[in-house]
Order: C-alpha cells, then structure tokens, then sequence
C-alpha cells in the first residue's frame, strides 16, 4: 500500500513535468488486486428493449382494466422509419422486440380464426406475452390487418436491418399459455402435447408434466379484471388431467401467486422423482423447440433473450443452440439467469452467448442509487462473480421486470441513473441494455389493472406510457413535448451509449480499478465516488463517477505504479483530459469537481 501512496503522489496528472515514478511492483494482472488478467472480447451490443404493445401507443386514456379500444394498443407498423432513426442515435446495435409470439388474451379475435380465451387462466386484459399459445404465430394485437400479422412482422424486421439495426425476440421455452394450440403451425409439425401419454405423470417423451386423475382448479379468489367480468369468466377452467405449472407446481391448485395461467414443458427431467433426467436419445421437446427456433430464425431475426433460461436443463440449450446455429452462425442467445453459481455452466456447456447480469450488478447499483450502499458493491462484481468472463455479461437499470429508476419504488429521480448508467456501459465490454421510457424519466405511475401501483410499466394490460409519449409525439418522434430536463436526460443517454459503442477502449480495453489508490484522498469518498481506467494501446479512458445525491467532491486523482504500467503512460510528458459526455474544452489536470449524480469519462491523450 505504501508503494501504492507513494506512487499516486507522484502522479496527479498534471500539466507540469513529473520525476521519474518509482520502479512498479512486480505485479502481473493475475496478482494485482486491481485488475484482472481476464483479455476483453468485443461483444458491446447496445441493446433497446422495445414492448411492442406499447412503444407506438399514441392513445392517452388510460383507464384502467381498458379494454384494446379504449385504452389503444401499439403496432409492429408504428416502429417507424423516423422511430428507428432516432432509436440509433441513441447508439444502438439492437432491437428487442418484446412480446411478439402470440400469447393467450382476453381481447376476441375468434373472428380472424383465433379461439377466445377463458379470462380464469389469463393475467390481465391484454394477457402476459410470457404465456404463449402458438409458438409459430405474432400476437394480432400487434397487427394493423390481423390476417397480415405476419406479414406486417416481417415487415418490421426488414425496416429493422435496413437502418443497420440488428432484431431480438423472445424465446420462451419453459412454459406455455393452458390453452395452448398452435393454428400456424408449418405443415407436418407435430403440436405440443398431441401425441403425449396422459395416463403417466412423466413421461420423456411427454410434452407436459401430468396430474392423473386431477382436474385443474382456478385459484381461489382470482378476480381477472377486478370489478369487471372478462370473458368466459366462472371460476373454472377444463382441464382434466391437470397439467404442472409453469414454476415447477405439480398440484392441480397452484396458488394465485404462482404462475398458474401457464404449463410447464417437460425437457426429459422427472421432477417428482428426483430430477432424473432422461437424455439418452433427445426428448421430442428439445425436437420440437428448436424445430421453432429455426423457424424464427428463417424470418431473419438476429438473436433470441430466452426467458428464465435456467429452468430448462443446461444440456438442451447445449443441443439447441448449436443446431440453431448451423442455419444461422451469428445468431445470438441471451439467457435470463439468476444464479451466480451456474453462470459458467451456462457459458461453456450451455452455449449461451451472453448472460443477464441481474443479481450482481444490477443489484449493487440499484443499492448504491437508493444510497444502500458503497462502491464496494460494483468491485464485488468484476472481482468475484464476472471475473474471467465479464464480456458475457449483460448489463441494465431496467427493463420490463425491474421496477423503473424514477419510480417512487426505486429511487424516485431519474437522474439518479446517470452515475449507475455510466458504470453499467462501460465497466466491461460486454452488452448494455436500455428500456424504452428509462432514458426519458419514465415513473410507471399508475395502477393499470392486473397490474397494480407497483413501480412498473405494466405489461398484462393495454395502457399508454406517458413520457415516452411525450417523444412519440403521436407518431412523429421528434421528442417535442419533452421538458428540459428530459431533453438533458436523453442527450446523456445519447452521448454514453454512442460512446460506448464506439469507443475502442470500452469495446475491448482492460480495466483497472483505482479506489485503493485514491482511497485516502481528502476529497475521495470511497462510499459515493468510483474510478477506473479502460484502455488499449491506442485509447486511454479514465471513468469517474459520483454517486452522492447532495453531495460535491474535489478530487484529484492518482494513479499506481502499477497502474502507469499497465495503461503505457509515460511521466515524461504532458496528457489533456477530454469528458467525452459534454462540450467541454480540454482540460490539462484532473483537479476534478464532481458534481451529485454525475459521470465523467476523460480520454487521456499526449498533448
């Protein structure tokens, strides 16, 4: 540590000639504590999670239980040209398009051919697009001209790649709608279930876990749409024998808490005895789902986020995604994983391209942007739980589950975002993920029906988002009825996720951290401030953030030996410091005043 003191005093970074800095320790990245020896991989997607059913949204009703007509529902057609310009000067690589696949709803549309639902085993009027009742067809909501469905889709993912955009969908692989049937199944496909032996509770070949002898009951108490009546509802729905459901209940009465409006699909584990697997030869389900796999990615998408991946035994994603990838070789999959633990199983024997980074870095920031914590949350992350393969990791603040920055449930002002946001685009080289509304102060005020006043933007009911519609603008996209502040907001965005995605250091630089070489500086809360460096032989980047909420620091940054060493500065020259997130004139010392809730990138360059 003394080496360490000395080391940063010596180098401040000012403009002035430095002494020759001591010999560094002998350190290699694996030793050092700062670092690691982890070699970055390029994989910086820049991803905007987009709900279908609300982005082009432009009515402002809002009521709620409303049904489609009264409180409007966006389309795949209102994703339009302008739409997608503007969502690339945010910096984006990729689309995910959420809720695409159709799913079970209480909307009518038995007169395009599609049966009705029974609102018993629906959740919310416009239904959860994670209980999908035909894998090979789009949900008609989404459609201008419901038998065009596909069509207009296709559509879309054309429009997509022709403004260099890349397309993501969901894949939800562990479970299905109760009323699941496929009517746009291709020719010769064999539909879930059809061939299943329904006197066994398991079976490997089964499609579906089975109850015999059981009938399913609707949860008790179950209010579909509150003090309304949805369709076909009494309390009941057929189906006898009852199947599991979707989060590993085998009771034919799951509880109102469980996702009882689902089935899960059977990959060949026998749960109730064990967990026995059966792999010897592949289970007709594995058969079946990439079968659908390959025919998504025949429509030219480019990537799949597969919904709680790791539900589904890790060897049949080590099946699948290989298949999938002899017809499509750069394809990407995303898993929804939540346990540390498997990461690497995922990774390496599962074949995932990248993972969610919910549990580590998501929840050190949301700590840190609710002032629940230190700093030591983020190096806990890149130090334990990512480190050798942080470039696989996707890093977010928000998205369709996670309550909204700006909500009263989370930190209530979105500006709060801005230090965390830096951290999330540019502690690795791995993927970033912003949510539509996010760069804008989206609260998710609101009760919407079945969902309640809960910090989300709903996704089981129709309902506009209401600061995204203020950039919507009905349609024109020009953001012109945002206030100053949320102008401000997304122009942060803008300039950091731009950044991110291409800058070199960022894409596929190493990191160093530099809170022990700081850390007894006067004006260097280690609590509130984070520091650390990214860089290449050709780029040098220094990020410092500020995570205080009334709180001004005045640092002035060193750095180690080791440090220096690594990054190839040298102390015979002169360096200037460029923020690259604001029109600021070069600056030629790092006497910084960091303001509550800021980010600072410099880019560190001979002068």
């Amino acid at each position: 540590m003394k080496n360490l003191l000395l080391a940063g005093s010596l180098l401040t970074l000012a403009a002035f000639s430095l002494p020759k800095l001591p010999v560094p320790t002998k350190r290699t990245a694996a030793t050092d504590p700062n670092t690691t020896a982890e070699v970055p991989q390029d994989h910086k997607l820049v991803i905007y999670q987009l709900m279908t059913r609300l982005f082009g949204n432009k009515v402002a009703l809002n009521k709620p239980y409303g049904t489609i007509g009264e409180n409007g529902c966006g389309k795949f057609n209102d994703v339009t040209d302008k739409a997608l310009d503007e969502i690339k000067k945010l910096g984006v690589s990729h689309v995910w398009y959420t809720g695409v696949i159709e799913h079970a709803t209480m909307t009518d549309y038995t007169a395009a051919g599609i049966p009705a639902d029974d609102a018993d085993v629906v959740k919310g009027r416009a239904g959860s697009p994670y209980a999908i009742r035909d894998y090979y067809d789009v949900d008609p909501d989404l459609a201008v001209v419901v038998k065009n469905r596909m069509p207009e889709y296709e559509a879309l993912i054309k429009r997509t790649h022709d403004h260099g955009l890349k397309v993501l969908m969901d894949f939800i692989p562990n479970h299905v709608a109760r009323s699941y049937k496929s009517d746009a199944k291709p020719q010769g496909v064999v539909d879930l279930g059809a061939q299943d032996d329904k006197t066994r509770a398991f079976a490997p070949n089964n499609n579906f876990y089975y109850l015999p002898g059981k009938s399913f009951v609707v949860p008790t108490g179950y209010n579909p749409l509150g003090p309304l009546k949805g369709p076909r509802e009494d309390g009941k729905y057929t189906e006898t024998p009852a199947k599991a459901t979707g989060n590993d209940v085998f009771s034919e009465a799951p509880s109102i808490n469980d996702w009882f409006e689902t089935t899960k699909l059977n990959y060949g584990v026998d749960y109730q005895n064990g967990r026995k697997n059966y792999f010897e030869t592949v289970p007709d389900t594995w058969k079946k789902m990439r079968d659908i796999l390959v025919y998504w990615a025949g429509k030219n998408v480019d990537g799949f986020r597969c919904d709680v991946a790791e539900m589904v035994p890790v060897e049949f994603w080590a099946y699948v995604i290989p298949e999938v990838k002899k017809v499509r070789p750069d394809i990407v999959f995303i898993a929804e994983a939540y346990n540390p633990k498997e990461y690497k199983t995922y990774l390496d024997k599962g074949k995932f391209d990248y993972l969610y980074d919910k549990v580590g870095l998501y929840d050190g920031l949301r700590k840190l942007m609710r002032q629940e914590s230190g700093t030591e949350e983020i190096t806990r992350v890149w130090k334990e739980e990512s480190n050798g393969f942080s470039s696989r990791m996707l890093r977010f603040l928000e998205n369709h589950d996670e309550q909204r920055i700006a909500s009263k449930d989370f930190a209530t002002d979105p500006r709060r975002a801005i230090p965390a946001m830096a951290v999330t685009a540019t502690l690795a080289s791995g993927p970033v993920m912003l949510y539509m509304g996010q760069e804008l102060g989206e609260p998710a005020r609101g009760s919407e029906g079945f969902s309640g006043e809960d910090g989300r933007t709903t996704i089981f009911d129709y309902w506009g988002v209401p600061e995204h519609q203020k950039w919507l603008n009905q349609g024109k996209f020009d953001g012109a009825k945002l206030s100053p502040e949320q102008k401000s907001l997304r122009d942060f965005y803008a300039r950091l996720l731009t950044m991110a995605s291409t800058s070199e250091a960022i894409r596929k630089g190493r990191f160093y951290e530099l809170q022990d070489a700081n850390n007894l500086g006067k004006e260097f809360n280690q609590r509130h401030l984070y520091a650390y460096l990214r860089f290449t032989d050709k780029q040098k980047l220094l990020v410092v953030v500020n995570f205080s909420a009334d709180k001004t620091y005045k640092p002035v940054i060193s750095l180690p030996a080791e440090a220096i060493a690594a990054v190839g500065l040298s102390t015979k020259k002169f360096y200037t410091y460029t923020n690259l997130l604001a029109d600021e004139e070069p600056r030629n010392a790092l006497n910084l005043t960091l303001a509550p809730l800021s980010a600072y990138i410099f880019e560190i360059k001979p002068r």
